[in-house]
């Protein structure tokens, strides 16, 4: 199903919806080819109170794993965000090294933010990165490491950029944990049973106008099927259409270039 995260998503939810509420359809077709609505009519009392209990249930497991996936594709957002700028803090930070200890940050956190914008994001979507893979920040924790005590004009300016470059590959690791699938697989086999028994439930309940039941079931299919692919959507936040959005690092890239095009910065 990778390939509807790449769709538009009114194209994805269209055929997410008319697939599954297509199948639904002909199932009760099948159904009430078999058994009258008078015949399906005296199960009705009994029938509507599991009815009722077992979409109680149902609505709570699929309305908590929605709060959670949300809540983790709103943490990767202020992930990135906050990653962007940790970049822009430590590129101003900068300036106030001497050279060529200057130069070198700003130029390893202009390729950190080139990296990460045009090929970890890109890989991310794949499932294929490592927390390890990225040489330009190894290549900035090197810089600090390796600055002399005696070329350091301002000690605590020195602390504070360590912090925040510490700060920077936590934020990095925490988005590409972000990255990966979040709802186990058992949640999923729960909760496509849960849907499939709900629209199989609505098969037996008996309604003379059969073009008033197929309403009924599509509308419950197509509000369950919506529900489930947006939990996916969710659950693949750096993937298809409804990804995280990339601007933080737009924006962070276009400040960089442009105060590093300055005069003042190129001494």
């Amino acid at each position: 199903m990778r390939f509807l995260l790449n769709w538009p998503w009114a194209l994805s939810c269209f055929f997410v919806s008319s697939v599954t509420t297509a199948i639904a359809v002909v199932g009760l077709y099948l159904v009430r080819r078999k058994y009258s609505a008078d015949l399906l009519k005296e199960n009705h009392e009994v029938a509507a109170i599991i009815f009722n209990a077992f979409g109680v249930l149902y609505a709570v497991v699929v309305a908590f794993v929605v709060f959670v996936t949300w809540n983790g594709y709103d943490e990767a957002t202020k992930n990135l965000q906050l990653e962007a700028s940790q970049v822009i803090d430590l590129f101003h930070s900068a300036k106030a090294f001497p050279d060529p200890a200057s130069r070198v940050i700003q130029d390893g956190l202009i390729s950190y933010t080139n990296l990460v914008h045009d090929d970890e994001l890109r890989r991310m979507a794949e499932g294929d990165i490592s927390i390890y893979s990225a040489g330009a920040l190894r290549n900035l924790l090197a810089v600090f490491d390796t600055m002399e005590d005696k070329s350091i004009p301002n000690r605590e300016l020195y602390m504070e950029s360590l912090r925040r470059l510490n700060n920077l590959a936590e934020y990095r690791r925490l988005r590409i944990f972000a990255g990966n699938d979040t709802v186990p697989p058992i949640m999923w086999l729960i909760m496509l049973l849960g849907g499939v028994i709900m629209v199989l439930y609505t098969y037996y309940f008996g309604v003379r106008n059969i073009r008033a039941q197929y309403g009924m079931t599509s509308a419950l299919t197509i509000m369950i099927s919506l529900i489930l692919f947006v939990v996916y959507v969710l659950d693949h936040p750096f993937t298809g259409s409804g990804r995280v959005s990339a601007k933080p690092y737009d924006e962070a890239m276009e400040l960089m270039q442009k105060e590093y095009s300055e005069p003042s910065i190129r001494k």
